[in-house]
């Protein structure tokens, strides 16, 4: 079995705390056609060099029914940064127009198989998993992307078109694993293609 969802396998519930003050489920969307579910964090330069990119995309296909959840399942006792009240503090800077969630204990993180930080995960409206991986190909300086992956797959998706390329590798630092070290990763956990 992979460690990381894989195509074609529905959307994994949760409940979890938002910087808004309320808690998420999967039902909390369901007015949504799709469903961009993604892991990221405060701290890392693949998140913030790409953020824009990201916001963008999001608010491109807003009208096309597609909502975004963002995740942080980072462990703030690796980096501090990465802790809810800064997580507030960012969204309170940013206006991020997608809810920011809290992956405290990392189950969620587990049970999507999140590896690096941002990792998207796009669901169709079954809640099935139609594309998996990196947002853009090179989020740490976009200047030198050449490809933005997500936002073809949207593009398809709301075209009622099958995702074309519905497996990439994400690119970007590893999510940080409570009280392991910094780069460690589940032996499990590979890359995706």
């Amino acid at each position: 079995m992979s460690f990381t969802l894989e195509i074609g396998q529905k959307a994994v519930d949760f409940n979890l705390p938002a910087t808004d003050g309320k808690k998420y489920s999967l039902s909390d969307f369901s007015s949504h056609k799709f469903l961009v579910v993604f892991f990221t964090c405060n701290h890392c330069p693949y998140v913030t060099g790409s953020d824009e990119v990201t916001r963008a995309t999001a608010e491109k296909y807003k009208s096309e029914g597609v909502v975004f959840a963002g995740i942080n399942s980072n462990s703030e006792h690796t980096y501090e940064e990465d802790s809810f009240p800064n997580m507030v503090k960012r969204m309170e800077k940013h206006r991020f127009p997608w809810v920011y969630l809290h992956d405290q204990d990392q189950s969620v993180a587990k049970a999507y198989g999140a590896l690096r930080t941002p990792h998207f995960f796009v669901f169709d409206e079954e809640r099935t998993l139609v594309y998996t991986g990196r947002g853009v190909d090179s989020p740490r300086d976009v200047s030198r992307m050449t490809v933005n992956d997500l936002e073809n797959a949207l593009e398809e998706l709301v075209s009622g078109r099958p995702v074309s390329v519905p497996l990439t590798n994400p690119i970007g630092c590893n999510v940080k694993w409570d009280g392991r070290d910094a780069h460690w990763m589940p032996p499990e956990a590979c890359d995706l293609v």
